[in-house]
Formats: structure tokens, C-alpha cells, sequence
């Protein structure tokens, strides 16, 4: 995940049906960092730009929360 830049557009949804939060990666890692636990397993991110991840063949335009849990880890290591 350290290959997505923290300005890019992107977006944070629910499998709930909340409205969704249209931002940046770094707001959506923020909100997400704030959700509870139920809300977290629900979340969602929907990127601009598609990213590769490990183990697949194609790239992908979508985030699961472990994914995005890497997201908040990384920005709390950033400072």
C-alpha cells in the first residue's frame, strides 16, 4: 500500500449503505482510522487509480479493510 500516494482522490464506502465520504486517501484512512470495529469490516475504499497487490495477476481498484487498516499504520507512522 505504500505505493498510493496520500493526495489521490479516492473513496471511502460502506457495506451498510451510509452515505459514502469522497476524499483522499490519507481523509479516508483518517475516518477510517475512527470507525468502530463493525463499521471497519463494513468499509471500503474505491480508488481513482487502480493498485497491484501481492498474489494477483491484475491490478485493482478496490480496498479491503485489512488494506486500509495498512493505510492508517502508515499514517500514523508518517507522523
Amino acid at each position: 500500500m505504500s505505493a498510493i500516494d496520500w493526495d489521490q482522490p479516492a473513496t471511502l464506502i460502506d457495506l451498510d449503505g451510509k452515505a459514502p465520504l469522497i476524499g483522499t486517501i490519507r481523509q479516508c484512512a483518517q475516518h477510517f482510522a475512527i470507525f468502530k470495529a463493525e463499521a471497519k469490516a463494513q468499509a471500503r475504499v474505491l480508488l481513482t487509480q487502480p493498485v497491484h497487490r501481492e498474489g494477483r495477476r491484475t491490478r485493482t481498484w478496490l480496498l479491503e479493510p485489512d488494506e486500509i487498516a495498512q493505510l492508517v499504520e502508515r499514517l500514523r507512522a508518517e507522523g
